[in-house]
């Protein structure tokens, strides 16, 4: 069940910060890509460039590595609870997302993984994916776990000065398909409606082999 959520604080809306190394189009879908039939455009460096190991903290309080949390196929998106309104509109849009996919016959889980690991404990994280949707997975950790996590799918955040209670993170706003064994597969930006989300997914799932 998909919930809505506004995180309101007297700052301005974060920003959003793009690493156009990672997210530069190529003129088109490499030859020997599996997915190419599902792909606009190619990734600079390929897929293979994004994604890789991780260790973090479930909101329940364990330490989990990637191989535990990517068993399903997985739209992962990097943001902070106390981000004004992007992230609870991303992930809000997220967890629709997969709600849309399960009526085509997917199954796919929303991850969140924070990027604000000073202010967001397990029981943080928790209380915010639990409100967006029962079955969001949320994931924090140590600055170092978070930004490993960050560096191997390549996204953006930066701590804005101010105060030490109520600051603002700057980060990138894109949503990753995962697959297990395979690993990223695809991003979907901020203005990709839940619905084509959904759609661009099953592309993936079906050559994939998670069809129905």
């Amino acid at each position: 069940m998909v919930k809505t959520q506004t995180y309101a604080v007297a700052a301005a809306i974060a920003g959003v910060g793009l690493l156009g190394v990672v997210m530069y189009y190529a003129s088109r879908p490499s030859a020997d890509d599996p997915f190419a039939p599902c792909r606009a455009s190619a990734i600079a460096g390929g897929a293979g460039s994004i994604g890789g190991p991780f260790t973090l903290v479930s909101e329940t309080g364990e330490t989990v590595t990637d191989k535990e949390v990517f068993t399903k196929p997985s739209l992962v998106y990097f943001g902070y609870t106390f981000c004004p309104d992007v992230c609870p509109a991303d992930t809000a849009r997220n967890a629709e997302a997969v709600d849309a996919a399960a009526a085509l016959g997917y199954d796919v889980q929303a991850v969140f993984i924070s990027v604000d690991p000073d202010r967001d404990t397990p029981e943080v994280v928790a209380e915010f994916t639990d409100y967006l949707h029962e079955d969001m997975l949320g994931l924090t950790g140590s600055a170092e776990q978070v930004k490993a996590a960050s560096q191997a799918y390549k996204t953006y955040y930066r701590k804005q000065d101010g105060d030490p209670d109520y600051y603002l993170v700057d980060h990138s706003t894109f949503s990753y398909l995962v697959l297990p064994e395979i690993g990223f597969v695809e991003f979907f930006k901020r203005d990709d409606t839940a619905e084509e989300l959904a759609e661009g997914m099953a592309c993936y799932l079906d050559i994939a082999g998670y069809g129905n």
